[in-house]
């Protein structure tokens, strides 16, 4: 077989044959490429897909790693291959270049490393929207959107009448006529005449005609023949306003363009051009080398054309004032560049440049010069010739050593940038700088930092270094941001009195600077996240700040206020305080307020029982955040003209105060997490006119129709903060791959809702798929984000998500863990374990401020990060799913992390971006870890990141985790079914273990507390059965499906059962049946003092053979256990002092059974919230059939079973050797069953307590 495309051209609805997929298989080498012609590209975006799977215009051609595309060319008689990537830029291939090798390498580095599977990938005919070949160029039809005017006329070509009229399709597009054939109107072929400088006439010898005619030497004339008036008049008006136009601007970026258009040059007043992101070549008709013919260009972009080289004729444009060449892969500069001497700004960004010419300082009118993101390993030399500039802008290159010695030559210099360098150290400069203003070196290595000889610098940026000291000159200090170092010391001297703005948050300050406490004109001081004990009264007292943000400190006390301040904005949250001073909000001595102009009141995460009363006068203030405290008193805040916000979630309120008249303003009040507070109507009704009021609200029952692990559940919460719209999704599948595992996910789109709806959906299927391919959990991870990330398709080209993905499954590796949890994400979305109380973090955040080791790739790629250091301005993240035209920036690649679960394990924590912003790791396990409800458990969070003010989306997902033996999930429920030959043991009698309270929204509920009415445990259980359908047929239920089992019980081979015990769970203070009977009479050997009574029964499978022999009850026997009834299974229990005490027996039902698979279970019944079904019919209140039950000798009735799946019903400890004895008699006095006896049933007699 050849390998190349001659022979073996396939279309898209051609299935690869076994000839073609035994050659591929020989060799991983071997693969193919689609090849598409040129009108798929010129559909729209609705209609790519159908264009795409047209037979006609995509071939599959069979080729190797080593076939050039002068081969494939020739195979299929093209003259040469395009390549377009992300649906964005189209590219002409060399004819050395090798397809099949770019796809290949394409893959590698997106994250595909097994050779077999990358082979497979690149057979996926969906890489077509990241990576596409093409025999023809397709034709960019962006410019069909500055399309002023178009129709089919008849037209003819020249100023004679030697051509004939034929029918056209005329387009007048921006300042070009069109003039194309109907047919191949769309395939590129077409006539572009443009009308700037040209005319446009009346022909007289025809009606309705008019003649253009382009400018030049060489001018083109068509002749355009119109039907009616109407269509004439306004072609001649609106071409007559585009021949009268002067271009000064052509923007022509992003049109993958190898050269310029030819009437082009006949412009001669083309000032400005843009040809941004194209693939500009230097020797073609309108190849960069003919550029000189623009004689007027003052402004010229060739920014990313990947040139290689620098295209020297360009230094003849004398007339050029601005120049951009920007991620071209330079390694050098021409001395032919000083030529250019009016160039006034140029921009040599994202190269490879580690110096440059001298001739460059004949550029004396340079006054901007762009070199970040190179390799210079020090400051030019050449700054010091050019005097005109005042910036130094080197960030992102390979600098160790701030030289201050070399910046005292540059006099002129005034701004510093060396940002995301590799500076360590620094060489000291004795003499002094007059001269540098500001100085950004944030993102560096720097340990210590003395710039005390800047004696004029205004403004410092330090942030994510490493510095321990900072030492600093305060003569002209205005702004110092010092964010998330180790500072232990931070000295400025003298005192800056010019200073404005001081942050130093997140480091190691124990204390606030005496120089800041005496800084005048001081404004807004944050030292948040630091080791402070106490607030200086310095501070406090300072009549300049206007925001003070001592949040996350050690703070116990605050200084009592003497004088009015005008602080606005004060956050003291999180620290130790217990009172607040009494006199904080009362009046000073001049009879002002003291916080008069205080606007905004952070008060979280405290140990505050009350806020004092004097709040009142704080007449301007807003907002009040002050949850997660002891506060008891609802404070005096309701009668504050301007409140607009108050937060007093996770208090110990209990009323709330209310004036006559709530002010106008208020928008927000939250009270969730007050469990004594209780609301009247009344209250309610005078909060209705809050746009957002929360509180809690009572759970319903669950009447989920889905089967719950018992080993895992989950809450999700979500909340759009103040954006419009919710770019939050998340994944949920409790039970995934049959029930033996589960999977969770969110998705965060930032700015986009589209791509966490498409993952969402998707993503679940395609890790079931890879699963089931590989049993490593890094290459089924892996792979399910990178067909995920293929299966983005368009929406992926421009669009990106953050996406994280937790699987949980049996673990066949660890025999001491029954389950394994496997972690892998991308982007800002984390996962949280809390194992034994404490944070364990699962997740990595691909950012550039987090990740150094993905900062320094990004850089090595070329990439522009800018100044809120996010890739090419878009993104801060450097792995996404989807943003695909970020590449190689940005890839889908995934960190992945698997952790065996323990039995320490509690719950898993899922958030987004906004949510970890927010709180830490041991905040968010502190908060959730005593929270029952999962749900209300992810609700507690988000509101905590909103409390912390985060105004973005914001989502948290909690899942329970209870990995432990008591977590089974097997269909049984731990019993095990009676054997043919009756009962082979005796039951087991045990102590009465603890019990446990699981999670609610687990599928168990809680256990019934003693107090609890018996309404209260009907609406618990959310449903009851009467005894009128009170057992279901053994026979029917057995036959119908095999017994479902867990992951630590798996089902056992033919002829092997598992005996595990099955345990039931009473509690009440009224009656044993449930009812407060006023003739009920104690059962001997039942305890009737409201104490638990637990029964433990070990018995034995049966097969559905036997069934017949084994008796049945009566009809109106006691109802049993809902779970049994809907599993097909009821046992009679027999009265304790008869002959078969203690023993389950099987019962049968004469009535046509639906419930025998759980789909038809749940199509007749009603699923409970611990996974039993009852009929919709016999869904009845306890209390309605206690009222009709007939009344018994001992007082006791068959009343509806009200079991739970994890109550247990034991025999007292009194009482377990006479059980003992009476068990094992009848298991030595039970007869053989006779076969004759297959028609006979057995009355059972009733137990009075229903099971």
């Amino acid at each position: 077989m050849k390998r190349n495309g001659s022979r073996h051209c396939l279309n898209r609805r051609s299935r690869f044959g076994s000839r073609e997929r035994d050659w591929l298989r020989e060799d991983v080498k071997r693969g193919c490429v689609y090849l598409y012609g040129a009108d798929t590209a010129t559909a729209t975006a609705a209609s790519v897909s159908a264009a795409a799977s047209s037979s006609s215009d995509l071939h599959l051609v069979l080729c190797t790693v080593d076939t050039p595309a002068s081969e494939i060319c020739a195979g299929e008689g093209r003259e040469r291959l395009y390549l377009q990537l992300h649906g964005d830029l189209v590219r002409r291939l060399e004819p050395t270049e090798r397809p099949l090798q770019i796809v290949y390498d394409y893959l590698s580095r997106l994250g595909f490393d097994d050779p077999v599977r990358i082979q497979e990938e690149a057979a996926n005919p969906d890489l077509g929207c990241m990576l596409r070949f093409y025999g023809e160029k397709p034709c960019q039809m962006d410019h069909l959107d500055r399309i002023l005017l178009s129709g089919i006329y008849n037209v003819r070509k020249g100023k004679t009448q030697l051509h004939k009229w034929a029918e056209r399709l005329v387009v007048l597009c921006g300042t070009c006529l069109i003039v194309s054939s109907v047919k191949d109107c769309q395939t590129g072929k077409m006539h572009i005449l443009p009308l700037v400088g040209g005319k446009v006439e009346e022909v007289k010898r025809r009606q309705y005609c008019l003649a253009f005619s382009s400018a030049g030497a060489q001018a083109q004339t068509y002749h355009v023949s119109f039907e009616t008036l109407a269509e004439y008049q306004r072609w001649q008006r609106q071409s007559s306003k585009v021949v009268s136009q002067r271009i000064s601007t052509v923007d022509l970026s992003c049109h993958s363009l190898e050269e310029v258009p030819e009437h082009l040059f006949y412009s001669q007043d083309i000032t400005y051009l843009n040809l941004r992101h194209n693939f500009m070549q230097l020797e073609r008709p309108g190849g960069l080398d003919t550029f000189y013919k623009f004689s007027q260009l003052k402004g010229l972009n060739l920014s990313h054309n990947k040139l290689g080289s620098f295209p020297v004729l360009l230094c003849e444009i004398s007339t050029l004032t601005e120049l951009n060449l920007s991620c071209n892969g330079f390694h050098d500069l021409p001395s032919q560049i000083g030529n250019l001497l009016n160039l006034q700004t140029l921009c040599l960004d994202g190269n490879f440049l580690t110096t440059l010419p001298e001739e460059l300082g004949n550029l004396q009118q340079l006054s901007s010069l762009g070199i970040s993101f190179n390799n210079f390993s020090q400051i030019p030399k050449v700054y010091e010739k050019l005097t005109m500039l005042d910036k130094v802008v080197m960030a992102g290159n390979q600098l160790e050593v701030l030289n201050l010695e070399v910046l005292n030559c540059m006099s002129h210099v005034k701004h510093v940038d060396l940002r995301m360098n590799h500076l360590k150290t620094m060489v000291e400069n004795l003499e002094g700088n007059k001269y540098i203003t500001h100085m950004d070196l944030r993102d560096n290595q720097l340990t210590d930092l003395d710039l005390s000889s800047l004696c004029n610098l205004e403004q410092l940026h330090c942030e994510r270094n490493q510095l321990r000291e900072l030492t600093l000159s305060g003569f002209s200090l205005r702004t110092l941001f010092a964010n998330s170092n180790r500072l232990a010391a931070v000295n400025v001297y003298p005192v800056p009195s010019l200073l404005t703005s001081l942050e130093l948050s997140r480091n190691l300050l124990e204390c606030v600077p005496d120089w800041a406490c005496e800084a005048k004109k001081i404004e807004i001081l944050d030292v948040s996240y630091n080791l402070l004990t106490e607030i200086p009264m310095r501070i406090l007292s300072s009549l300049s700040l206007r925001k003070l943000m001592v949040g996350h400190n050690h703070v116990q006390n605050l200084p009592a206020l003497v004088e009015h301040i005008p602080l606005e904005v004060l956050d003291i949250q999180h620290n130790l305080l217990t009172r607040l001073p009494d006199t904080l909000f009362s009046k000073a001595l001049n009879k002002l307020n003291k916080l008069e102009q205080l606007e905004e009141l952070n008060l979280s995460g405290n140990r505050l029982k009350t806020i004092p009363t004097t709040i009142a006068n704080c007449k301007r203030l807003h907002t009040l955040v002050a949850h997660s405290n002891h506060i008891s008193i609802f404070p005096e805040i309701l009668q504050l003209p301007q409140i607009q916000f108050v937060d007093l979630s996770c208090n110990d309120l209990t009323e709330i105060l209310i004036p006559e008249a709530l002010p106008a303003t208020l928008q927000d009040l939250d009270l969730t997490g007050n469990t004594n507070l209780v609301l009247e109507h009344k209250t309610l009704d005078t909060f209705s006119h809050i746009t957002t009021l929360k509180i809690d609200q009572k759970p319903l029952p669950t009447t989920d129709s889905t089967v719950t692990s018992t080993f895992w559940s989950h809450g999700l919460a979500e909340m759009a903060g103040q954006r419009n719209k919710l770019c939050i999704s998340a994944l949920a599948v409790d039970n995934f791959a049959e029930g033996v595992g589960a999977v969770y996910g969110m998705f965060d789109g930032d700015r986009n809702e589209e791509l966490p709806r498409l993952l969402q959906c998707t993503m679940a299927d395609v890790l079931l798929e890879e699963v089931q391919q590989s049993t490593n959990d890094t290459v089924f991870m892996a792979h399910t984000f990178l067909v995920s990330h293929r299966k983005l398709g368009m929406a992926g080209q421009k669009l990106g998500s953050s996406a994280l993905l937790c699987y949980i499954r049996p673990d066949t590796a660890d025999t001491t863990s029954s389950f394994s949890l496997t972690v892998a994400n991308v982007g800002t979305c984390q996962a949280v374990l809390c194992r034994s109380g404490k944070p364990l973090p699962l997740s990595k955040v691909f950012s550039l401020e987090q990740d150094p080791e993905e900062a320094q790739r990004v850089k090595d790629q070329k990439a522009i990060i800018t100044e809120d250091n996010k890739v090419n301005g878009v993104t801060c993240c450097t792995r996404l799913l989807g943003c695909t035209y970020l590449y190689p920036w940005i890839l889908p690649k995934p960190h992945i992390s698997s952790t065996p679960l323990t039995i320490q394990d509690e719950l898993l924590i899922l958030g987004n971006k906004a949510l970890w912003e927010h709180l830490s790791y041991t905040e968010a396990v502190n908060a959730v870890c005593h929270v029952q409800d999962p749900l209300a458990a992810a609700k507690k969070l988000c509101t905590l990141a909103q409390s912390y003010g985060c105004q973005d989306n914001v989502g948290a997902m909690v899942v329970y985790l209870n990995v432990g033996e008591e977590g089974c999930t097997c269909e049984m429920n731990g019993l095990t079914l009676p054997g043919p030959v009756g009962f082979a043991s005796t039951a087991v009698i045990k102590d009465p273990p603890k019990p446990t309270t699981p999670s609610s929204s687990s599928g168990i509920a809680s256990e019934f507390s003693s107090e609890m009415s018996t309404s209260e445990v009907s609406s618990e259980v959310g449903s009851t059965a009467s005894d009128e359908h009170n057992t279901v047929g053994l026979d029917a239920g057995l036959l119908s499906r095999p017994e479902r089992r867990c992951s630590l019980h798996p089902t056992p081979t033919s002829g092997v059962f598992q005996r595990q015990p099955s345990c039931a769970t009473f509690s009440s203070n009224q009656s044993d049946n449930g009812l407060d009977s006023d003739d009920d009479q104690p059962v001997e050997g039942v305890m009737t003092n409201g104490s638990k009574v637990e029964v433990e029964v070990d018995i034995h499978c049966c097969r559905g053979r036997q069934l017949e022999h084994s008796p049945t009850l009566r009809e109106n026997s006691p109802t049993l256990c809902l779970e049994e009834r809907a599993r097909g299974l009821v046992f009679g229990i027999r009265r304790q002092n008869s002959v078969n005490s203690g023993i389950l027996l099987p019962v049968s039902k004469d009535k046509t059974e639906l419930q025998k698979s759980p789909s038809t279970s749940c199509l007749y019944g009603k699923k409970l919230s611990n996974g039993s079904i009852v009929p919709l019919e016999d869904s009845l209140n306890l209390i309605e059939v206690a009222t009709e039950a007939p009344r018994k000798k001992t007082g006791y009735f068959a009343a509806p079973a009200q079991l739970e799946p994890e109550d247990q019903f034991v025999v007292p400890r009194d009482l377990e050797e006479e059980v003992k004895e009476q068990m094992k008699h009848h298991q030595e006095s039970r007869p053989e069953p006779d076969s004759s006896e297959e028609g006979r049933t057995e009355l059972a007699e009733e137990f009075d307590t229903a099971l």
